[in-house]
């Protein structure tokens, strides 16, 4: 028998989702539920099985071929430009991409480069390449939030949810960067030697969200 039809979810933000999506097209997602610490998961009666993983390790093992499929945001397809056709915009997860700067700095205003901080250095470079600006971009790990209060940067660009955290750290958003939302994404190869099995996932898929 051929080996079970292999879909990679991000664990944290994306996962419950994912899981209630699978769970809406008839999937039984009990073993997800009672994981524990297992990360390879079967998904019964449906010759499938969930792989959990961090969201740059679903674009790895999917760009590898060993998982077929992988339920990634798009916040991540950007930062690490994968080579990797995306099946559906899943509609889930939604947030953006944004500048921000300190309230009522001036961004624009005046000359020299200015300095970038994010978690975020491809989109960050691709965004002021296409304004045709030349910025300085450090890249931070943890809370980009403090590179402008701590002087270290004129302003930021990172995911944006609600702006609650922005706003009370004393930063506005000056421009959006992108909008953002999970994807379903595919291993080329997969998609051709097992065309039929995910094409009839990605109908299911596309019929259920447009219900």
């Amino acid at each position: 028998m051929d080996k079970p039809l292999r879909i990679a979810l991000t664990k944290g933000r994306l996962e419950k989702d994912t899981v209630q999506l699978l769970e809406g097209l008839g999937y039984d997602c009990t073993a997800v539920h009672e994981k524990g610490r297992k990360l390879i998961l079967p998904v019964p009666d449906a010759h499938m099985e969930v792989v959990l993983a961090k969201a740059a390790d679903v674009i790895t093992y999917v760009e590898h071929g060993v998982c077929d499929m992988g339920v990634v945001g798009k916040d991540t397809l950007m930062e690490m430009n994968g080579k990797l056709f995306e099946l559906v915009n899943l509609g889930f997860g939604k947030c953006k991409f944004a500048l921000a700067t300190k309230k009522d700095y001036p961004f624009y205003d005046g000359f020299g480069v200015k300095t970038i901080a994010s978690k975020y250095p491809n989109v960050t470079r691709a965004f002021f390449e296409n304004k045709g600006m030349d910025v300085d971009i450090v890249k931070i790990e943890g809370s980009v939030e403090l590179a402008p209060l701590l002087g270290l940067a004129d302003g930021i660009v990172d995911i944006v949810e609600t702006g609650t955290t922005l706003k009370e750290n004393g930063l506005a958003v000056v421009e959006d960067v992108a909008q953002v939302s999970a994807r379903l994404i595919v291993n080329t190869v997969s998609l051709k030697l097992r065309q039929q099995e995910i094409e009839a996932f990605v109908k299911k898929v596309e019929d259920y969200i447009n219900d």
